[in-house]
């Protein structure tokens, strides 16, 4: 019987790497828990995407809470921080405890995360921070470095099989802010279906 895994998913692009190299080894559920993402409209495109990633390859996948005011208060006083800094610290903190915590309140032997997959992401501060998690709530997790092995340019593949939104910023309304591209923000219309 394979041990059930709860997958943090940060977007379907991402995702798509992780479903596709974690469910033959475990009975994943993804959890879609981002209130960082920013503005409104993007969380709702973002979840979307998801939504239909998770119908085209028939994956379970539950939406956490978006309160951004949660956010805002884990960031706070951390505004100017760069890109990767402790404003990004903060925020992987915030997403993968709340994923370990529902991992232990579901009954998941251990949890995941698809952040890995992105190569602007520390994998190893990422998997330092999941397993911190861990040890607060009491729950395995499975450190991933899902970029390795082409996972990048797979997630990009599988993104245009399925048709899915391909974000250019992180989430936050601050990467947003710092994007030196405001003319190519938000959907990438190569990559991308139509709204």
């Amino acid at each position: 019987m394979k041990k059930k895994l709860l997958l943090h998913i940060c977007c379907a692009p991402d995702a798509t790497v992780g479903i596709e190299r974690l469910t033959d080894q475990y009975d994943v559920v993804g959890y879609f828990y981002n209130p960082n993402i920013h503005p409104p409209e993007e969380y709702r495109r973002r979840l979307t995407a998801m939504d239909d990633l998770a119908e085209a390859v028939s994956f379970l996948c539950h939406e956490g809470d978006s309160d951004s005011q949660s956010w805002f208060k884990a960031t706070e006083g951390m505004e100017k921080e760069p890109e990767k800094g402790r404003r990004c610290v903060a925020c992987m903190r915030m997403r993968l405890q709340e994923a370990a915590r529902m991992a232990k309140k579901g009954g998941f032997d251990l949890f995941a995360a698809v952040l890995t997959v992105s190569p602007h992401k520390d994998y190893q501060m990422i998997n330092r921070l999941g397993e911190e998690a861990g040890r607060l709530h009491d729950v395995q997790y499975l450190p991933t470095d899902l970029k390795k092995q082409d996972g990048f340019r797979r997630s990009v593949e599988l993104s245009r099989k399925h048709g899915l939104y391909r974000q250019n910023y992180c989430g936050c309304v601050y990467s947003m802010r710092d994007d030196k591209r405001p003319e190519d923000r938000g959907q990438r219309p190569d990559k991308s279906r139509p709204d």
